[in-house]
């Protein structure tokens, strides 16, 4: 069971590894997202930086690849309630228009 775990978890991660954007791109274009703390409670703050858009899409999911959240036009600083959030690992990502990710990254929930 365990190597099952393992081996789903590492498929998980390679997806979403998959989607992001290039190292080479990343670094040209720095980050734009700024989140804290890490780990979290009870809120996340996302402190949206350079290169910001109005238009850009944001969504968290969890660990599994489930949808938890999702934000159109977001503001420059963002704050998540985690109250219904499980304890664990969840991913984000900030899409443009078009649906390319265009920042991306990972936090943890501990209640």
């Amino acid at each position: 069971m365990k190597i099952l775990y393992t081996l789903f978890l590492l498929l998980a991660f390679s997806q979403v590894r998959a989607q992001s954007v290039p190292d080479a791109e990343r670094g040209a274009m720095g980050k734009i997202i700024k989140f804290y703390p890490n780990p979290a409670t009870s809120i996340i703050n996302f402190d949206f930086q350079k290169d910001y858009d109005k238009s850009y899409n944001f969504q968290i999911f969890s660990f599994l690849g489930k949808k938890v959240y999702e934000l159109n036009n977001v503001s420059p600083k963002t704050v998540v309630n985690l109250g219904d959030f499980y304890r664990g690992v969840y991913i984000f990502q900030l899409r443009d228009r078009n649906g390319k990710v265009v920042d991306s990254g990972k936090f943890q929930v501990s209640k």
